[in-house]
């Protein structure tokens, strides 16, 4: 069973866009199966309020950021908010703001 549904701000579905086909295809795959299966490799905290879906498809991590809308009592909608493509082990800090500051946007423009 489905324990949420993902919304993409416009800047999650312009990062999609710029993929080839077979790679966003992976990363929607998994964040389908995120959505069912309670699996960190996929989906997984990072800091605060900002949650990160993961993928590991040619060599590459992709990383889509996210956050929970729970303002109606219910977990069910995962905003992702934007995606990089990460070089490092640690997420740059500057991308955990980046997100921050979409989720700060998106709960005032609500």
């Amino acid at each position: 069973m489905k324990k949420f549904d993902v919304l993409f701000l416009e800047e999650a579905f312009t990062f999609l866009q710029s993929l080839d086909d077979k790679t966003r295809e992976k990363i929607i795959y998994n964040i389908d199966k995120a959505s069912v299966v309670n699996d960190p490799k996929l989906f997984k905290k990072l800091k605060g309020e900002i949650w990160e879906f993961r993928t590991n498809f040619n060599k590459k991590q992709y990383r889509l950021l996210a956050f929970w809308d729970k303002e109606d009592k219910q977990e069910t909608l995962v905003v992702a908010t934007h995606g990089i493509v990460k070089k490092t082990q640690k997420m740059p800090e500057k991308e955990m703001d980046k997100a921050e500051q979409l989720r700060q946007q998106y709960f005032d423009e609500k």
